[in-house]
C-alpha cells in the first residue's frame, strides 16, 4: 500500500470561534498514531477538547507549539498515511523546500534564522489588522515569508507590518 504526506488542518469550532490555543501536544515527530488517538489538547474561548488523529499514520512535523494561538483551517501537523479518504489533504515537496498541494497550489511556511527546528514548520499567523495593513500596501500576506512575527502567540502584528514596510523602502 502506497503512502503520501498530508497536512492535517486545525479543526473548525463553528462560525464564532476562529482561534484556538494549543494547551498540550500529545505527540512528537516520528510518533506512529492510530485513527482517533489524541494529538493535542486545544482550547477556545468557550471550551477545551482533545484533537484526535483523523487517520492512522506517522507524525512528520508539528506546526504549532504549546501555548501557540492557531487559526481554524491552518495546517496543524504533517503526517504520512496510506488512508485514501484524506488524499485531498496531500502535499508534495518542491525542490526549494516549499510545499504544494497535489493540484500544484503553492503553500508558504516560515523558515530561516530564528525559526523552529526543522522537525517543526511554523506557518505565519496574521492578526486581522496586520492583514489589512499589508493588503492596503498592495501586498499579499500569504506570500510574505521574511517578516518577523513579534505579536502575541508569535502572530504578525500591525507593528510588524509597519517595520517590514519601512525596511522595504
Amino acid at each position: 500500500m502506497s503512502t503520501f504526506i498530508i497536512d492535517v488542518p486545525v479543526p473548525s469550532m463553528g462560525a464564532t470561534v476562529s482561534e484556538l490555543t494549543v494547551i498540550n501536544l500529545a505527540v512528537t515527530p516520528g510518533t506512529k498514531v492510530t485513527k482517533g488517538q489524541k494529538l493535542a489538547a486545544l482550547e477556545s474561548d468557550k471550551s477545551a477538547f482533545d484533537f484526535e488523529s483523523p487517520v492512522e499514520g506517522t507524525v512528520l512535523a508539528i506546526m504549532a507549539k504549546n501555548g501557540a494561538a492557531i487559526t481554524s483551517g491552518q495546517p496543524f501537523l504533517r503526517m504520512e498515511t496510506s488512508d485514501e479518504s484524506l488524499r485531498h489533504l496531500a502535499v508534495r515537496m518542491t525542490d526549494d523546500g516549499g510545499r504544494r498541494t497535489e493540484n500544484g497550489e503553492q503553500k508558504t511556511d516560515r523558515t530561516g534564522p530564528g525559526s523552529p527546528p526543522s522537525s517543526v514548520v511554523r506557518s505565519l499567523i496574521w492578526t486581522p489588522r496586520a492583514t489589512k495593513m499589508a493588503q492596503e500596501a498592495g501586498l499579499d500576506p500569504a506570500t510574505i515569508t521574511d517578516i518577523e512575527a513579534t505579536g502575541p502567540g508569535g502572530r504578525v502584528s500591525g507593528d510588524d507590518v509597519t517595520k517590514y514596510l519601512a525596511g522595504r523602502k
